[in-house]
This record gives C-alpha cells, structure tokens and sequence, in this order.
C-alpha cells in the first residue's frame, strides 16, 4: 500500500513524498484510513520507532480547519525533547498547509513567548503536561474546541508520574473530544486511563501488546558489580563502529559514566537534568550529526531522540520499571533498519532479564564479555578498513616517495606493515596485555562500580524514616506526581526508598529512607517547580504528619459523550497484527 491510497489531502501527500514517504508502516497503514474515516477513540500500540508521529499526525493534519485560530488538536508527550521533534515533525507533514500555526510549550524556555504564540492562534498545541498546566492555571490556552487529544507515549508519561496532570489536562476538555492514545506498551496504569477517558476505543496492536522492535538483537553480559564500567569499556572497543546510547538510571551514575569514558579518550558525552536546554540542544546536535559516537543518557533525558541509524542501545543499568526497557531499547532499529541491544547485569539481576523476555516476549541471548584477543583482533582490522576504505589522494606523497623508499629500502612489506600498524595500535594492545576474565562465576562483592557500599532496598513503611516539609501544595498546582517525579530525578534515589506523602492546600509533608536524609536536603536545593522554588524542610517531631490525605483526583473522564456522537460500532473492535 501506498500514502496516496490511504485518504489524504494532496497538500500533506506532496509534502511527505518530498521528505522521502512512499509506503506506510504496520500501525500508520491500520490507523491513518481508521482516523480519517471515523469519530471515534483509538488506542495504537507499536514499539517505539514504527512510526507513531505520523500515525496521529497526518490524520490530525488532515482534519484541521485553519479558517479558525482556536486550538482543534492537542498532542501531549512526556519531555520537551519529544514535544520538540513531535512539533517539527508536523510542521514538516504541513508545510504545504496555508494558515496553519503548530505551537510546541514544554518547560525550561521562556513562557512569555509561547503564551505570546498560542495568543496569535495555534490550531495545534503540543505540549509537556507540566507546562501546559501552568498555561492552564495561568488561563493563557483554551482548550474548549479541541476536537482530538492525542496521548503520546502514554506508558512513559504515566511512569513519570503524570497521571494526576493528565487527568486534570482532560477535564478542560469538552466531552465531544476523540482521544487517540498511542504507546509502545500497555501496563495497568494505561487501560485505566483508556477506561476512564475513552469510549468504546478501537485498538490496533502491531505484533503483541509489549513486544519489542523485531530488528532489534537482545544480548545480556553478566559480570561482577565491581567490573560492570570495565565491562562496558569492552563491549564498546569489541563493537569499534559503535553509534549507540548508553542508560544509566540516575543523573549521577549518567555524569559518572560519561566523565570516566572521556577521560579514557572515548567519544562520550552525558545528557541529563542537570543540564540546561542550551547544553542539551549542544549534546543532541552533535549526536545527530554523529560528531559524538556515545550519548550517556537517563530515561528522561532520552526522550524524543529520533535517530535511525544508532547501532548499539547498552543498558548499563536496568530500568528500574521493565516496562521501560522497550523504550530504551526502542532507540535502535528504527525506521525498519536493525540494532543490538546490550543488558550489563550482576549475578543476582537475572530474574529481571526473565521478567523482560516475558513483557516483551523477546528472549535475550547471554553474551561472553570478549576476551582481551578478541577486542585487539577487532580493533586491528577496523583499522586496516579503515585505511582500505579512506579515499585518501595519495598523488601528494609520489614527490616524497623516492626519499621514503631510500630510508625504508631495508625493511620487507611486512616488515614496514608491522611497524606502522604498531606505531597506532601498541598503546591499546598495552591496555589490554594483562587483561583479566570479566565474565561472573560467583556472587558479586556487593559494592557498586563507583566503590559504595550497596543498601538493599527498604520497606516503604520501615520505621526508621524522616519527615520531611514542602514549601508548596495543592494551590501551587503540586501533586504527588510532581513530587515524586522531582525527588526521584533530582536525587537520584528510588521510588521504594519514599514513603507516605501527603499534599496539603498551601505545603505538603513526605516520609524518605532516613539514610538518604542529607542527601535529599542537598540535592533538593533551587530545585524549580513551574516557577515557584522549593523548599524542603526536616520535620522536627513525629507528629508533623499532616491531617490531610494524598490527593487524587480521579474522574469518570467525559462518559456523557455516550449521547453526544455516535459510536461507529456497538462492540469492541480489533486490529491485529
């Protein structure tokens, strides 16, 4: 099948076949003749990297009336990165459209401008859930006449913990919306907004609800936890063409990793919180233009990289949730091309591999890391390719060569061989001399790589806790989400290590492991939230535990809108692939 048999306008058509688009793939072939053809909800699932975007996208284009300034479709997504390349991208599918004005607001930019282009009339919004709560509160986006919501990434968004935004993104909304959900994955917390916002959806699924990309190899190296960096360090010298993303769970472990490889002399740079947009926008352009061969990433920052030729997704951590591990990995293999996935564990991690292979039913295949002669033969013929293959203009050198075979006159070919190839090889043969067997045969020494002691993760209801008081609460637009997204990303610790969290009308109050006491005062310091500061506090007793319960705001999501179009079918409906 082709784009030009699926229904859309001649505008779109001419400019997607200009950007290369002849054939659609698996879930842009089953969602964009449905979208068009129908009022209705859709829930789209396909691993990351099949080509959700325009999936949404060009049935959203499609049905735009650019006659009216209001805001028509909204399209919400987990991080600015994402935001960001949804917004090119659709500005790119409709630029042939006269009149239409595509708006992206996400966090860490100027507010005033994008209040300022919204104003102007935006019949597109797409948009982070933070920063479109602030244009909300501030009552800067009406959102009265938006006809299609579109829920991008919708698992990730949840994880994140946005749950409480979307829900009060969606009562803003008016009941007669169609709202089209797409995600790589379907975990419990995603049904229950499809049942709580959507009627009757129809659903495609592209392989199995979970799988992963197809063209993706999944590999997994067990090793010592002291030896996991050394691990990495071979996995990245047996693979010497490697264009890859590194994960590490935290901000501190990504900065780390990324300080250790530069200062090893690999071309590795870090992408986290910490930086600002500026430097961000720094990193991922020399990502993209492959002038940086390894991106050392967080979950979060990851978000939104759209680049088809990345060779290599290592997991230097595992996700602490499985379910992002299809995220993560989703990186490669794009646009129908193929890629490797590589899991560094130690020994006591094998049950998560298990756990894996079962949401995505995929099954890894245990690797051996290389031994020191395999990485050095590796690395020795890459060389030699690469001289082979250098188009070099070598008519310079002929003036200087009776000089050079005067001087090299008493060495054989291979001789001369041997000699230049050590001059650039030697250095790392040296590195890799004494190198020892990485590969586990025994428990680990319960340290991790950076030489801290491991804790084992705590009960969330271990008495041994500290309150903690926050300077904000409900009147500020703060939520338990919020909180818990800030704290996890800010500090680095897991969402086990938190306990009860209350959010109050003007400040809330939090239970953490005591242990982690001083750093959560130290890492929480200036920390943002939609412009206001925050301020964290140890309780000083342990009555201060508020008399107000977590917040949740839950609603039945627009069922009235039962009366208010008709369905296109009485049952539910699926499309499998």
């Amino acid at each position: 099948m082709k784009f030009s048999e699926l229904g859309l306008k001649d505008s779109i058509l001419s400019a997607i076949t200009k950007m290369g688009y002849e054939s659609p793939t698996p879930i842009q072939e089953k969602s964009i003749p449905y979208l068009l053809e129908n009022d209705g909800d859709l829930i789209g699932l396909a691993s990351t990297g099949t080509g959700k975007t325009a999936s949404f996208g060009l049935p959203l284009l499609n049905q735009v009336d650019t006659q009216s300034k209001n805001t028509q479709g909204l399209v919400i997504c987990p991080t600015r990165e994402l935001c960001i390349q949804i917004s090119n991208d659709l500005k790119a599918y409709s630029e042939n459209i006269k009149g239409l004005s595509i708006v992206p607001v996400y966090g860490g930019t100027d507010i005033g401008r994008q209040i300022k282009q919204i104003e102007r009339g935006a019949q597109i919004v797409v948009a982070t859930p933070g920063r479109l709560i602030d244009l909300i509160n501030r009552k800067k986006i009406k959102l009265w006449e938006v006809e299609a919501v579109v829920l991008d990434e919708a698992d990730e968004m949840l994880n994140m913990g946005f749950k409480e935004d979307i829900d009060a993104i969606l009562d803003q909304t008016p009941d007669f919306k169609n709202v089209w959900l797409f995600s790589a994955t379907m975990p419990k917390e995603v049904a229950r907004i499809a049942k709580n916002y959507m009627e009757d959806p129809f659903e495609i699924t592209v392989g199995g609800k979970n799988e992963t990309n197809k063209n993706i190899e999944h590999h997994y190296y067990t090793v010592k936890e002291r030896d996991r960096f050394q691990a990495l360090k071979s996995v990245i010298d047996f693979n010497p063409n490697i264009y890859g993303v590194i994960f590490c769970r935290t901000r501190r472990d990504t900065a780390a990793v990324a300080d250790k490889l530069m200062a090893g002399g690999y071309n590795a740079e870090p992408i986290h919180g910490d930086l600002s947009q500026a430097q961000r926008d720094r990193v991922m352009d020399k990502f993209r233009s492959k002038t940086l061969q390894l991106l050392v990433a967080t979950d979060v920052a990851a978000r939104g990289i759209d680049v088809n030729d990345i060779t290599h997704v290592i997991h230097y951590q595992l996700p602490e949730d499985v379910e992002n591990y299809t995220h993560r990995s989703g990186r490669t293999a794009r646009a129908g091309k193929k890629g490797t996935s590589i899991a560094l564990i130690n020994t006591k991690e094998g049950r998560k591999i298990k756990s894996i292979e079962r949401i995505i039913n995929t099954s890894f295949e245990l690797k051996k890391v290389p031994t020191s002669d395999q990485i050095c033969e590796k690395q020795l013929l890459s060389l030699i390719k690469g001289i082979k293959n250098d188009e070099a203009d070598t008519s310079r050198i002929d003036t200087f060569l009776p000089v050079l075979m005067e001087e090299l006159g008493e060495y054989s070919k291979e001789e001369i061989i041997k000699r230049f190839v050590a001059t650039e090889f030697n250095k790392f043969l040296d590195y890799y001399e004494n190198a020892r067997d990485l590969n586990a045969t025994a428990r680990d020494n319960g340290r991790d790589d950076f030489g801290s002691k491991k804790r084992g993760r705590d009960s969330r209801n271990d008495p041994n806790q500290q309150r903690f008081f926050v300077g904000l609460g409900r009147k500020d637009g703060f939520n338990h989400g919020a909180l818990l997204r800030l704290l996890c990303d800010n500090t680095g610790i897991s969402k086990a290590n938190i306990g009860k969290i209350d959010i109050l009308e003007k400040f809330s109050f939090f239970d953490a492991d005591k242990n982690e006491t001083e750093r959560i005062l130290e890492s929480m310091k200036g920390v943002d939230f939609e412009g206001n500061r925050m301020s964290i506090e140890k309780t000083k007793g342990s009555n201060d535990k508020g008399d107000g319960k977590r917040s949740s705001s839950r609603r039945s999501g627009g069922r009235s809108r039962r009366n208010e179009r008709s369905k296109s079918s009485n049952r539910r409906r699926s499309y499998r692939n």
